[in-house]
């Protein structure tokens, strides 16, 4: 394993001890809202804590970009991109689908990657160049190739609504284009599944590079295909992101870019 991602494993392990700890005890968190539907509790701040101080200690001259604390350094060569707690919601109600992710940028590009499942104490890991691997053992996205065979995962907007239609017109198309249609709740998650063949596709429109940094790297060493909206590389900025093994991806693609609209960025 690379010397960063050994840093990141470490990092991602150490705000998993808070997790564990905190999620016996989740009807006594304070949770305060961000925004509609976007939710923060102290143990969101106390596991990005842990995980920058590793960070800081091996790496003080990179940037960070986290969901709590905001951005500094951004104008360092190497950035930092950390969700504490990919899905928060589903972990205040004790729903147990959520995960550590953590990437490092290099010129804006996720170099390597760390997505950990503290339930299933699954570790999702990735160094561009490199393959993907859980747990030590090397994975691959599915062998699918037609999409009605498919399972897909999506996430519902819960942020912003003023592209609700569009994006349930993309979900009826696909729902009876597919063999099914998943939606767990994690971003960060549903995409390390594409890359481990749980999941044969994914997309969703409104995230933050923090929901997505890591998993894009994972799905694309593990040899599946992710783009934006209008099929280019600009996922992190747009928010909007397409996923899936090759020939899957091939199918999902056009079915979503017929229902964008002017206000949906790509």
């Amino acid at each position: 394993m690379h010397p960063i991602l050994n840093i990141a494993v470490k990092a991602a392990r150490r705000a998993a001890t808070v997790i564990n700890r905190a999620s016996t005890q989740i009807d006594l968190l304070t949770v305060e809202s961000k925004s509609p539907n976007d939710f923060v509790t102290e143990v969101d701040r106390a596991a990005e804590k842990a995980i920058i101080e590793v960070l800081r200690e091996a790496y003080p001259g990179h940037g960070i970009l986290a969901e709590e604390s905001g951005e500094s350094g951004a104008e360092s060569e190497f950035v930092w991109i950390i969700d504490p707690l990919d899905g928060t919601t589903n972990f205040i109600h004790g729903f147990p689908q959520y995960a550590i992710s953590i990437a490092l940028t290099k010129n804006g590009v996720p170099e390597h990657c760390v997505v950990y499942n503290p339930v299933n104490n699954e570790l999702f890991t990735a160094t561009r160049g490199s393959g993907a691997y859980l747990n030590d053992r090397r994975i691959r996205v599915s062998r699918r190739v037609r999409l009605a065979d498919a399972l897909v995962g999506t996430g519902f907007p819960y942020r912003e609504f003023g592209n609700i239609d569009a994006y349930l017109a993309m979900f009826r198309e696909l729902t009876q284009k597919t063999a099914g249609i998943r939606r767990p709740g994690a971003a960060a998650l549903d995409l390390a599944y594409v890359a481990a063949g749980r999941l044969d596709g994914f997309w969703e429109m409104g995230l933050a590079p923090w929901d997505m940094a890591a998993g894009v790297l994972l799905v694309q060493e593990a040899g599946g295909l992710v783009s934006d909206f209008a099929g280019e590389g600009n996922f992190l900025t747009t928010g909007n992101v397409v996923a899936g093994t090759p020939k899957v991806f091939a199918q999902m693609l056009p079915i979503i870019q017929s229902y964008r609209n002017d206000s949906i960025q790509s």
